[in-house]
């Protein structure tokens, strides 16, 4: 099962929480959509959250379920 990707992006003044391009959720403080963005990812295990800075690059990620190794191929 291919693991689900979400990210929390700066988006203006705002922040978005996004998965395949699509906004779940949008606010103007970061804190509260990565907390969001925590609570899926583990609901739709197995996942990533990926969270941005200000300036778009990566500043940490979180990894819920298991990560099969070695991978198939």
């Amino acid at each position: 099962m291919a693991r689900k990707i979400y990210r929390v992006l700066p988006s203006g003044s705002r922040w978005e929480l996004k998965h395949d391009g699509t906004v779940l959720m949008s606010h103007n403080n970061k804190e509260p959509v990565v907390d969001q963005g925590q609570a899926t990812a583990k609901e739709n295990q197995p996942s990533q959250l990926m969270v941005h800075r200000a300036d778009g690059t990566i500043e940490y990620e979180y990894t819920y379920g298991d990560d099969p190794y070695p991978p198939p191929g």
